[in-house]
């Protein structure tokens, strides 16, 4: 077994992902045996076995584990690791319904598991039921990977508060998301909420908590974590944002046309409505949200985020996002080795391309 010690001089990041996925490996192919003793169907682990092969940064199992480590934690890290993998099946439910929703075709360069799953039966409305279903499935698995016999009692209740209040917060901000086209396309505050719930509180702080609490964080440390986090799950975001619109599909995994297709209300989007002329607000109004947008016309949107300043705005807001985060990290009461990692951790997040 690898040792993830925080006496080590590093931590290995390919390690921790490669023993996350091995236990969401060896869980799916438990659950695929005891489907296949008891005649049910197996396209539910086939299908949660192939979205998860099909990669996926494990960023936030990952903090998970970090969050171990800054909190001290050492010796035996298997419960780590399995509530790491609880959190990355979490995230699968999370993706899975929300390619429905958003109406994506695409994720991590195959076909979403709805598309996938309306390719095998031929028909549309089985595969968005299918991919539902495949979803809760997720779901509940997710609990069943975060219940442990051999942890103490105190342990568990401080992360189910902690899982419970992430998958609150994801929820609502998806909702904000869902709901954000009936919201004022200039109301950048708006869109800069979605993020704090759906990716700030969702993708950095809560996993970071997760892990952290089972090492027997203090408060003092978990708002410590909280310092760091929102501002870097902010500019992990926004990269993306730009990311939806600037990216390579060969590296982002989906075309490059769907959020503007989608008409996301981002804040890359939001500030250029905000300085747009006329002109430019009219374009903005009739290309964002068009199934039908083309080359041409998303060409003619990135025009308008460029001369309007946007996006070297949203350039700016990153900046700032990231040196509030490792500012804090420099106060946070970290051991050197997970201090070391989390400030990887930001550099990656910001300067990514996919």
């Amino acid at each position: 077994m690898t040792s993830l010690s925080v006496h080590t001089q590093s931590i290995d990041f390919a390690a921790v992902r490669a023993r996350v996925d091995k236990t969401l490996d060896d869980f799916l192919d438990a659950k695929h045996d005891d489907a296949t003793a008891r005649s049910m169907p197996v396209d539910v682990t086939e299908a949660l076995g192939e979205f998860f092969a099909s990669g996926g940064k494990r960023l936030r199992p990952l903090l998970c584990v970090l969050g171990w480590h800054a909190a001290g934690g050492h010796g035996d890290d298997e419960e780590v690791v399995r509530t790491a993998a609880a959190v990355e099946m979490f995230h699968a439910f999370c993706l899975i319904h929300d390619d429905i929703m958003d109406s994506s075709s695409t994720r991590r360069g195959r076909p979403t598991v709805h598309c996938a799953m309306a390719h095998r039966y031929d028909h549309d409305h089985i595969g968005t039921s299918a991919a539902i279903l495949i979803g809760d499935m997720a779901l509940a698995w997710s609990d069943e990977l975060l219940n442990s016999p051999h942890r103490a009692p105190h342990r568990q209740a401080a992360l189910h508060r902690v899982i419970d209040a992430m998958r609150q917060e994801v929820i609502y901000g998806q909702y904000l998301d869902l709901m954000a086209p009936f919201t004022p396309l200039t109301d950048h505050r708006a869109a800069l909420q979605v993020i704090r719930f759906k990716t700030a509180k969702y993708t950095i702080e809560r996993p970071l908590h997760a892990g952290a609490v089972l090492a027997g964080a203090d408060p003092e440390l978990l708002a410590a974590l909280s310092r760091y986090a929102l501002p870097l799950g902010e500019a992990f975001q926004l990269r993306d944002d730009i990311l939806g619109v600037y990216g390579q599909p060969q590296e982002t995994g989906k075309p490059v046309l769907d959020d503007l297709r989608e008409g996301k209300h981002t804040v890359l989007i939001a500030l250029a409505a905000q300085q747009a002329t006329p002109a430019q607000h009219h374009l903005l109004h009739n290309l964002l949200g068009d199934p039908a947008l083309d080359e041409d016309g998303a060409a003619q949107i990135r025009r308008v985020l460029q001369t309007t300043g946007a996006r070297d705005q949203v350039e700016h807001m990153i900046t700032t996002r990231y040196a509030q985060a490792l500012t804090a990290l420099q106060d946070a009461p970290c051991p050197p080795a997970a201090t070391a990692a989390l400030q990887r951790i930001a550099t990656q997040a910001v300067q990514r391309t996919s």
